[in-house]
């Protein structure tokens, strides 16, 4: 027969400092004066119009021309990471995460838009010649190439805004 150990009534218990930085507050909050500011207007913007630009396309056909798959790829690549930093920046959770350096990273993902977003506009705009005159999708194809340059200025005036945010940090 086994002989039975003495248990132990010792319970050892750890603590992850991973938990710990991300503890400080346990419900999700909104900031309200977030959407008035000129940011929260820009990035909202940035959604609805680039929404509308991926939406044209993604409407047609436009698989048989491959200069809208660019398009279509950059609207869509922005428009959800523009989705998430309007997430990040309306409840806050910026605020929350201190060694991300949220200055520099707007700055790069606005400029970075900018710069994409006017070229995937031009090749827009000029994919769209008078032999699509006829074509069934040339009114969307034409309405998505406006809302292009309109979502290129809103990411202008947002890399305008992230300078001088960052200008003033440093």
């Amino acid at each position: 027969m086994e002989e039975e150990r003495p248990r132990s009534n010792t319970v050892t218990t750890t603590s992850s400092s991973y938990s710990e930085a991300f503890s400080s507050s346990t419900s999700l909050s909104y900031d309200r004066s977030f959407f008035w500011s000129p940011p929260g207007v820009l990035l909202l913007a940035e959604i609805v119009f680039g929404l509308l630009v991926w939406a044209l396309i993604a409407g047609s056909e436009y698989f048989h021309f491959p200069a809208f798959g660019w398009v279509m790829f950059v609207a869509v690549f922005y428009w959800v990471l523009t989705a998430f930093l309007f997430i990040i920046y309306a409840t806050g959770a910026h605020n929350r995460i201190h060694k991300i350096p949220w200055t520099i990273i707007s700055l790069c993902f606005n400029g970075s838009a900018c710069v994409l977003y006017l070229i995937a506009a031009i090749v827009d705009a000029t994919s769209i010649t008078k032999e699509l005159h006829r074509h069934h999708n040339y009114n969307s194809w034409t309405a998505s190439a406006f809302f292009a340059f309109v979502v290129t200025m809103c990411y202008g005036i947002s890399t305008y805004f992230s300078f001088q945010s960052w200008r003033t940090r440093n």
